[in-house]
């Protein structure tokens, strides 16, 4: 009986069940047309507002805190397009429905039959952060995608044994490492989970090491950025955890939204899947992904990081949570569709409010931002033309600076400047300019280096949002005033 079982299990593992195309291209396109929508909604979102500042004007391989892709594809959208929304965040919408696409794929992978793999895809579809975020341009917009990818590569390897696939493994990890530095995280816990749980043979391949290798040759420009620059984004971690309590509600808060994000069907199939992972039989190949995510999910609650570092994972325990009713299914067992049923029901029902939530964020963030643009370019155009000619714009955060960016043409702003974020480690305003509009809620980080500060515009009824500061008289070059005020800190 047992040769029986085993024949099976290997003759499953060969050949893959089919794919299930109607229903997951069909979850893939309502996404899809989903997130299109809501990008014809008005306005941008501050990080990709960032992100398109970043790529217009400071294009580079790497910044303080973001690696190029993201900004390279907002330059490249603002050149195809200029001022368009809807283009700007075609690439986070073809994302975004890729991940449904390539989440069934790894349920494939894993055995997942037609039912399994539609099951996989609509908890994806229907993951709470991505369903908020996903039509951003924004890194963790793309990211989760790309982890799939790099998991649907080292299962696919399991089932088939083809060494080319170590290759593209090594490739698309470096491409995520151009946009995300969390991959080389994935990657590390990835190898010391198979080192750990098997099947250990993977690390003997030397195609493997040479994967590694071209992963390494795609990431080292923004890696070589980095150490050229002192390394900026180290210094992240502490940041992001910094903001955590106000943002997240601490550790905890991280603790409970790193779940939460799965969504309603994804972490009750993620539940399910875990468990399946740890101690099914037949997952036994698959266990380092189980040991994977409790290390991300242990080191992301203990840096207290961002909720949102395993939307690229949770899928991965939905795939194995929907092989596990398909077993069920297939021993009769079927008192789980009381639960799976509702689950969903709920899920795409929050999915929907935190679109919504989605449209009401960003429409509330870029009025913010369009009434700051404003004020500062009523300031600037109010200024003599000879004085204005040796004012440059000075940002007292990296969002206001990129707002600024963003609306730069449409109000004829000059480039803007900050010690704030990345615009800390861009170029400093030239030496030729003695004067400064300073935008921000106060202007003592600057008023040191300036014989006179003065209000020029007071922000109306959103003072607290930002005001408006003439600066003249500069007191020292610019080149010794930027370091001093350079920082990665909001506040």
């Amino acid at each position: 009986m047992t040769t029986v079982q085993n024949a099976g299990a290997a003759m499953r593992a060969r050949h893959a069940p089919p794919f299930a195309r109607g229903p997951v291209l069909a979850i893939t396109a309502a996404v899809a047309v989903a997130h299109l929508a809501a990008s014809l909604g008005k306005g941008y979102w501050f990080d990709e507002v960032y992100m398109l500042a970043i790529g217009r004007n400071h294009l580079d391989w790497g910044s303080a805190d973001q690696p190029p892709l993201t900004p390279l594809l907002a330059a490249l959208a603002d050149a195809l397009a200029p001022g368009s929304i809807v283009v700007l965040r075609l690439p986070a919408v073809l994302a975004t429905a890729a991940a449904v696409l390539v989440a069934a794929l790894v349920a494939r992978e894993v055995g997942g039959d037609r039912r399994a793999q539609t099951i996989t895809a609509a908890a994806q579809a229907t993951t709470l952060w991505i369903t908020l975020s996903g039509h951003w341009l924004t890194p963790y917009t793309l990211e989760p995608v790309q982890w799939l990818v790099l998991v649907w590569l080292v299962v696919r390897w399991i089932r088939v044994r083809d060494d080319r696939l170590l290759l593209a493994l090594g490739a698309a990890a470096g491409i995520a490492a151009q946009t995300k530095f969390q991959v080389l995280l994935l990657c590390a816990v990835l190898l010391l989970a198979v080192l750990v749980c098997g099947p250990r043979e993977l690390l003997r391949r030397p195609l493997l090491w040479v994967g590694a290798g071209i992963g390494v040759l795609i990431a080292l420009p923004t890696l070589v950025w980095q150490a050229v620059h002192g390394w900026p984004q180290l210094q992240m971690g502490a940041v992001v955890a910094a903001e955590a309590d106000a943002l997240y509600g601490g550790r905890t808060g991280v603790a409970v939204l790193l779940v939460v994000c799965a969504g309603i069907a994804g972490t009750v199939l993620g539940a399910y899947g875990l468990w399946r992972l740890l101690r099914a039989d037949e997952m036994r190949s698959y266990r380092f992904l189980a040991v994977t995510f409790l290390v991300l999910y242990a080191f992301f609650v203990v840096t207290v990081g961002r909720p949102y570092y395993l939307g690229g994972f949770y899928a991965v325990l939905a795939a194995a949570g929907a092989v596990g009713l398909q077993r069920r299914r297939e021993a009769g067992r079927r008192r789980w569709r009381w639960v799976v049923w509702p689950a969903f029901a709920l899920s795409a029902a929050a999915a929907g409010v935190m679109l919504s939530t989605s449209l009401d964020a960003v429409a509330e963030s870029d009025d913010a931002g369009g009434r700051i643009a404003r004020s500062a370019a009523a300031a600037y155009r109010a200024l003599p033309p000879a004085e204005r000619e040796d004012t440059v714009l000075v940002a007292q955060s990296y969002i206001v600076a990129a707002y600024l960016d963003g609306y730069s043409t449409e109000y004829g702003l000059p480039e803007a400047h900050s010690g704030n974020r990345g615009y800390g480690w861009f170029p400093p305003p030239p030496e030729t300019a003695g004067t400064a509009l300073y935008v921000g809620t106060s202007p003592d980080d600057v008023r040191p280096w300036f014989r006179e500060v003065r209000r020029v515009d007071d922000g109306g009824p959103d003072a607290r949002e930002s005001s408006v500061w003439l600066c003249s008289g500069r007191l020292e070059p610019w080149a010794e005033i930027w370091p001093r005020l350079r920082s990665l800190t909001v506040g």
